[in-house]
């Protein structure tokens, strides 16, 4: 077997841009990857920013969905900073990242349920969950159709598989096979309704049986278990 299925992304108009107004740290390379592997594959593109002057020269030159403002970037006073975006890129989202003691300036700045904001210390997925919630909000992007079961997850609307956080490449038969158990998880599936989800002809249980064992290394033996002469459920 030596196919291997990478899924084509979505076809969309491309999304303006999110500017990311962090302080140049190891922290912030981490948020760019971590946002640009969430958001890629919707066709937003994420970009980088350490300076404020900088991120208002970005803004004025061109269109951007969202700005994340972190109240600590070298530049202008945050605040003033902070204005200074709002005035700029009114149709923009704002996601401003803060500390406890400059809440009270930062959400006086702020536009009630347009805009949003974290304290520091913050996650990565913390930070992309405050970012969907805006985009959806001011682009109508939607959030990505995810099917969860013991600590398997599939992307559906890219392919993507992941087994307990770590990317799992499948075949096109595999990647079938598991989206038939995890749309039942603890029930049991046939090999009939196995086989007609995986192959377009009637195949026989035993070539069921060949893709379910590929599956099982690539998952996890224990995740999926077999009902002899019934078919197959998935574990939680």
């Amino acid at each position: 077997m030596t196919d291997v299925f990478v899924p084509a992304p979505r076809s969309r108009t491309r999304l303006p841009a999110v500017l990311l107004g962090l302080p140049h740290s190891a922290t912030t390379v981490s948020v760019r990857r971590g946002l640009r592997q969430e958001f890629g594959p919707d066709g937003v593109d994420v970009q980088a920013i350490t300076d404020g002057i900088e991120l208002l020269d970005r803004i004025r030159r061109a269109p951007t969905a969202l700005v994340v403002l972190d109240m600590e970037l070298p530049g202008p006073d945050p605040l003033v900073l902070l204005g200074a975006v709002l005035s700029e890129s009114p149709h923009a989202a704002v996601v401003a990242i803060t500390s406890r003691e400059r809440r009270a300036g930062t959400l006086g700045l702020l536009r009630g349920d347009r805009d949003d904001f974290l304290f520091r210390p913050f996650t990565v997925d913390e930070l992309a969950c405050r970012v969907r919630l805006r985009l959806s909000a001011t682009t109508g992007l939607v959030a990505p159709v995810v099917q969860s079961h013991g600590g398997v997850s599939v992307r559906d609307d890219v392919g993507e598989v992941t087994v307990d956080g770590r990317l799992v490449a499948l075949s096109p038969t595999e990647y079938s096979l598991l989206l038939a158990l995890l749309d039942r998880p603890g029930e049991v599936v046939s090999h009939a309704e196995l086989g007609g989800r995986a192959w377009a002809e009637p195949v026989s249980a035993n070539l069921v049986q060949v893709y379910i064992s590929y599956l099982r290394r690539k998952i996890g033996p224990e995740r999926i278990r077999t009902v002899r002469g019934a078919g197959y459920l998935l574990e939680g």
